[in-house]
């Protein structure tokens, strides 16, 4: 696979949900065809809710480690918790055997931010309570009030997507009145210039899509059709949403889940990561606008827990 790298940064298109609506839809749908990253103004989320919680990030990740490493994934291949440096290799996602591990930490929530639930038959996994720090209090309310909110800005996403895909606004509710979506903070420290591995290795992400926040530090780079590795221009004031799995595979790589990275660095760079999902028992298989007469589909179907799950624990 080609990876030569191009001069420059790649400045991306925004979703901008004051526009008028056809403009949304046609900005969607050609975002997703292209390149399957698009920005969206940070103003999208409360100001003082996105603050606190990027807040709390850096008040974990400014903690000594045995503070940090007291909610660590307490099992190998548990969902939630602190992942020390060097602990998770996400080109192995893809099988890639011979990657180098990540050079990050990060801590994950899961679905419980967005309230109590029963998990159904098969859920117990992704269900499996989130784990707070002792030493920041103020996090847990921080991240729950975020994650909320961007579960309310993703279900604006998935009416836009729906119309873009010829489809009712509506359609995509019922894969997703159970999400399973977690969130993620991550810290890449400064890189040794003679370190090789990446902060984040060449991977695709799993769900619908990820709602990214990130410093003003370089280091994102997607790959486009052609194989080339384009840097992506931070903002600070604007998220970066890029489409996972499921959304290439209901589409049938109509839209694309990108290949994307994280490259050395002589600077650290924080970045604050919500993966939305469908439902763990969702059934993705090939929308029927996206099929043309006579054609099969791309994609076997696939349910999107256990999806999930695979990919995860390849990880770890």
């Amino acid at each position: 696979m080609p990876t030569r790298r191009t001069r420059g940064s790649l400045e991306l298109g925004v979703i901008d949900f004051d526009a008028a609506l056809d403009h949304q839809v046609e900005s969607m749908d050609r975002a997703c065809c292209e390149l399957g990253f698009f920005r969206l103004p940070i103003d999208i989320v409360t100001a003082h809710v996105r603050d606190a919680a990027w807040s709390a990030a850096l008040q974990f990740f400014a903690l000594a480690d045995e503070a940090k490493h007291a909610i660590a994934f307490p099992e190998p291949g548990y969902p939630y918790g602190y992942s020390p440096f060097r602990a998770e290799t996400l080109a192995r996602s893809l099988d890639d055997s011979e990657a180098q591990p990540d050079l990050k930490e990060s801590l994950s929530v899961g679905p419980d931010c967005g309230g109590p639930r029963t998990p159904l038959p098969g859920e117990e996994w992704i269900c499996s309570p989130s784990l707070w720090p002792d030493a920041v209090p103020e996090l847990r309310e921080a991240w729950v009030a975020y994650y909320r909110e961007l579960n309310g800005v993703a279900e604006r996403l998935l009416r836009v997507m729906a119309l873009a895909l010829d489809l009712p606004g509506a359609y995509f509710e019922p894969f997703v009145d159970r999400p399973i979506t977690s969130m993620r903070a991550i810290r890449y420290p400064v890189s040794p210039a003679s370190d090789t591995a990446l902060r984040a290795g060449a991977h695709t992400d799993y769900g619908t899509f990820t709602i990214l926040r990130t410093d003003d530090v370089p280091g994102l780079e997607v790959q486009d059709r052609a194989g080339r590795w384009l840097a992506i221009a931070p903002d600070p004031d604007c998220f970066v949403v890029n489409l996972g799995d499921t959304i290439a595979q209901w589409t049938n790589d109509r839209w694309r889940s990108t290949l994307h990275r994280v490259v050395p660095g002589a600077s650290e760079r924080h970045s604050f990561a919500f993966f939305h999902m469908a439902n763990w028992d969702a059934r993705i298989e090939c929308l029927p606008t996206c099929l043309d007469p006579g054609s099969v589909p791309n994609h076997e179907p696939i349910e999107a827990g256990p999806w999930l799950m695979r990919k995860f624990q390849s990880t770890v």
